[in-house]
């Protein structure tokens, strides 16, 4: 991926996380206990993301691509961490909104997000060999 459109396409992810963010915060009513978890979850969410991100460097694709085996930082612990914190975004911006119905959209999310994660390890796996898969035997998910 060129360098310009890997920055262009990490702007807009940590503008969207942001702007979700925003909404949370400034939406009208009642800070409730479960719209200040919601917060957090949201916030934590948000700072993975940004973290693996960045962590990720050019290894970003939208398409499941080999690029290089990052094994560095988040990813050390978590195959998929983008994933991992795009579903507790999710999951805080669900109880931030007080909406049972969305949780619904998260399961959605989360199945999606599964079935993308195999097809990423299935690429990765052609492409590094044992070299993945000691990586996925000593990480989660």
């Amino acid at each position: 991926m060129q360098r310009t459109t890997h920055y262009a396409i990490t702007a807009a992810q940590v503008i969207a996380c942001a702007v979700f963010v925003w909404l949370a915060l400034f939406r009208p009513g009642v800070w409730d206990s479960q719209r200040e978890v919601g917060s957090a979850f949201m916030f934590v969410g948000m700072a993975g993301i940004v973290t693996a991100r960045y962590q990720l460097g050019g290894s970003f694709a939208i398409r499941p691509e080999a690029h290089k085996l990052v094994t560095h930082g988040i990813y050390s612990k978590i195959r998929n961490p983008i994933y991992v914190f795009g579903s507790v975004l999710v999951a805080g911006l669900v109880l931030v909104l007080h909406r049972p119905s969305l949780w619904l959209l998260f399961v959605f999310i989360v199945v999606m997000q599964t079935l993308r994660a195999h097809r990423e390890a299935q690429v990765l796996e052609a492409a590094f060999g044992d070299a993945y898969r000691e990586y996925r035997r000593k990480t989660w998910f």
